[in-house]
């Protein structure tokens, strides 16, 4: 009893760093409710320049272990954690001290860029989350290793696949229902034991905190359960990668206005929209520092994948990595948003977004002319690198996105549009993590 007494008295919260470790801390309520809710908890400067291999502060990123923080819970997001029905969760601000936010903390960095946006163009992107991720159960080998492995080899958007784990699922949806998290649709994926989870659109922070929460049920269900949920990129090198593949749409007076107003427009789309689109387009091998942040991500990022290998953008195609999509209720000949496919699981997706956001505007304050878009035909393919195999059959020659991290890092670190927008410090902090 006393021990369940204990558990009752715990609130925790989460908030993603410059890698794929969040720092969590675990305080009694009445601690909570007594000092927590005005002063925060301490954390250290280092947090900010961990990677994902170590605790510790990476090279490069001007933060050491010298200097202290505060943990701000943001009182709003609190929520009862539905598999562990004595605590609640909350994500937290980072500050300096309380009332002053820290020039390193992603979320503040998703909403300084964002007021950019509103307060030069009146305009608020939207955005909605596809978060896959493998199942994994552990298995005794005949020597008696343990191992983790898939726990089926069902087809894509199989019934099948989805009827072995939907007991899994009836309760992640209830979790995230309980969290405030609206899904849309999931289904089994093309990988063995993959899976999705589509989440509803909203306002970018809301976004990012929502796929915070998504991840968080996703795995503590499936661990409830016995089995293990990953989003690493490439869980294994002869299968498909997982992805967190992101909707992006513009909204001014709670209308989307990426949409064309009328059919004059020649790709479905506003002129506002080919801007933002634009200009998301062309800084995204500096992006791809945010949304693909571990070496693995890019042997995701492949030709032949659907993940997206090439500098491009088109209409429904599922090759490129900018797509512009028509869901059934838009008309035809009109889009409603696009997806970045180059975007997955390991990211922070506050950073992953204000990259975003931070691009699009560089392309409406710079007014950037949008490329054609890729369009199949049956001539002789035509690349930068003759040994590339690209399943979209295209006349136009096309460049390849990084290829790895280091490449991403290279083309981050000559852009200074997003060092401008991103903030010095916290572009320092980024790239030498990523280092």
């Amino acid at each position: 009893m006393t021990r369940i007494e204990k558990r009752a008295q715990r609130r925790r919260w989460n908030t993603h760093g410059g890698s794929m470790w969040s720092p969590c801390a675990v305080v009694p309520k009445k601690r909570f409710d007594d000092v927590v809710k005005k002063n925060g908890v301490g954390l250290t400067f280092a947090c900010m320049a961990m990677s994902s291999s170590i605790d510790g502060p990476a090279d490069e990123t001007n933060l050491t272990a010298t200097g202290e923080i505060r943990l701000m819970p943001d009182l709003l997001t609190m929520r009862k954690i539905p598999w562990k029905k004595q605590e609640e969760m909350v994500l937290a601000d980072m500050h300096l001290r309380p009332g002053e936010p820290w020039e390193y903390c992603p979320r503040e960095a998703l909403r300084r860029v964002s007021k950019v946006l509103k307060d030069e163009f009146n305009l608020e992107m939207n955005a909605g989350f596809e978060n896959e991720f493998y199942l994994l159960k552990k298995i005794i080998r005949k020597d008696m290793e343990e191992c983790w492995v898939p726990i089926d080899s069902k087809p894509y958007c199989s019934s099948s696949g989805f009827d072995a784990v939907s007991t899994l699922f009836q309760e992640i949806i209830v979790a995230l229902n309980s969290l405030n998290v609206v899904v849309e649709q999931l289904h089994a994926e093309a990988g063995k034991g993959q899976f999705e989870i589509a989440l509803a659109h909203t306002a970018c922070t809301y976004a990012a905190d929502s796929l915070i929460f998504a991840r968080e049920a996703v795995r503590a269900v499936a661990n409830k359960q016995g089995l293990l949920a990953t989003s690493v990129p490439k869980y294994a090198l002869d299968d498909i990668g997982s992805g967190s593949h992101v909707h992006v749409s513009l909204w001014q007076n709670g209308r989307n206005v990426f949409t064309a107003s009328n059919t004059s427009s020649q790709y479905g789309m506003s002129k506002v929209g080919e801007e933002f689109m634009a200009g998301v387009l062309a800084h995204l091998p500096s992006i791809l520092a945010f949304t693909a942040p571990l070496p693995n991500s890019y042997d995701r990022i492949q030709p032949n994948t659907w993940s997206g290998a090439y500098q491009c953008w088109g209409n429904e195609n599922r090759e490129a990595p900018v797509r512009t999509a028509c869901p059934p209720a838009v008309p035809h000949g009109f889009v409603s948003n696009f997806e970045i496919k180059s975007f997955d699981g390991c990211a922070n997706p506050h950073l992953g977004l204000a990259a975003i956001v931070a691009a699009g505007i560089d392309g409406l304050r710079n007014h950037l002319p949008l490329p054609e878009p890729i369009i199949p035909d049956n001539s002789v393919l035509c690349f930068i690198n003759e040994k590339d195999e690209n399943p979209a059959t295209l006349s136009q020659k096309l460049l390849r996105l990084p290829t790895s991290l280091s490449e991403s890092i290279e083309a981050l670190e000559n852009n200074n549009m997003l060092r401008e927008m991103i903030g010095e410090k916290l572009f320092t902090a980024i790239k030498g993590v990523r280092k």
